[in-house]
């Protein structure tokens, strides 16, 4: 259940993203593509970026939570999923090249991705061949 929370935050921020797009289309008359207009492919990216990384974010956070680790653990890692797809987003929606908010939500993504990464391959590994220490 507290990955469906993180997760239902990150889809209104998904919303929200989205709409910008649609928004900035209606405006300005851009049925599909970019238009060649830079805004509106910032816009498409800042979308884009977070709905390439958000679900393996949540397929490893949501395993974590069905093998039972620490609810302490799942929400750590289910806030801090939020807290770097806001501050990519809002970096990247309002500087076009490197900004605080940009490299700061990328870096902890990665960070995230990385450490979820490991912590299920070694409970797997664990209790695969290590049942009893279990």
């Amino acid at each position: 259940m507290t990955t469906l929370f993180y997760a239902g935050l990150c889809v209104l921020l998904l919303l929200f993203l989205a709409w910008r797009v649609v928004q900035f289309r209606r405006a300005h008359k851009i049925g599909i593509g970019d238009g060649g207009n830079v805004e509106l492919l910032q816009r498409i990216r800042v979308h884009a970026n977070a709905v390439e990384y958000m679900p393996m974010l949540f397929l490893l956070l949501g395993g974590m939570e069905l093998n039972g680790y620490p609810q302490w653990l799942i929400h750590s890692f289910g806030a801090a999923i939020l807290i770097s797809r806001c501050a990519h987003a809002w970096g990247l929606s309002h500087q076009k090249g490197i900004s605080a908010g940009r490299m700061s939500g990328m870096l902890i993504t990665f960070l995230l991705m990385l450490s979820m990464a490991a912590i299920s391959i070694y409970g797997y590994l664990q209790a695969a061949f290590f049942p009893a220490a279990m």
